[in-house]
């Protein structure tokens, strides 16, 4: 295999896929930026959470940034794995797996309640945090990365 075949997604008619080449180039933008940023939020997470609560607190902000980063790296597995589906079927994957990731992330938070060695405030506040970096972060990746995309005239 040459290095032009590894790079160009081809589809069932032997064509390179337009669609499927976004996706990844998009997917590669987006993973990247979301570790960097959410890593950076994690540290920020795990270092006041440490100040604040002592070493429960840097354990559960450690958790739930792991659990935060995790979730995040779902949607660019999700991404990678449906990139040569078609667009329509996209679609439809994202919504199902961002419903399944926020059902996972409510059972997490649920049973972790119960551990009484975690301080829930300090998981919850990274998770927050984290998320909301790491979404933000994709959407930055989006902006930046030059991929065809249809924006309709107003």
């Amino acid at each position: 295999m040459s290095d032009t075949e590894a790079t160009e997604p081809e589809s069932a008619t032997g064509k390179p896929d337009p669609h499927a080449e976004a996706v990844l180039k998009l997917a590669g933008a987006m993973q990247r930026d979301m570790l960097v940023a959410g890593g950076a939020v994690v540290a920020v997470a795990v270092v006041a959470a440490a100040v604040w609560q002592g070493l429960p607190g840097l354990v559960s902000a450690l958790i739930g940034g792991v659990i935060a980063l995790l979730s995040a790296v779902g949607t660019i597995l999700m991404m990678r794995k449906t990139a040569y589906l078609p667009p329509s079927f996209v679609l439809v994957v994202a919504l199902g797996g961002y419903a399944v990731k926020l059902f996972i992330l409510f059972g997490v938070m649920f049973a972790l309640r119960y551990v009484s060695y975690l301080h829930e405030l300090s998981v919850g506040l990274t998770m927050i945090a984290v998320i909301l970096v790491a979404a933000f972060a994709e959407m930055r990746a989006f902006r930046r990365t030059k991929i065809p995309t249809i924006i309709p005239a107003s």
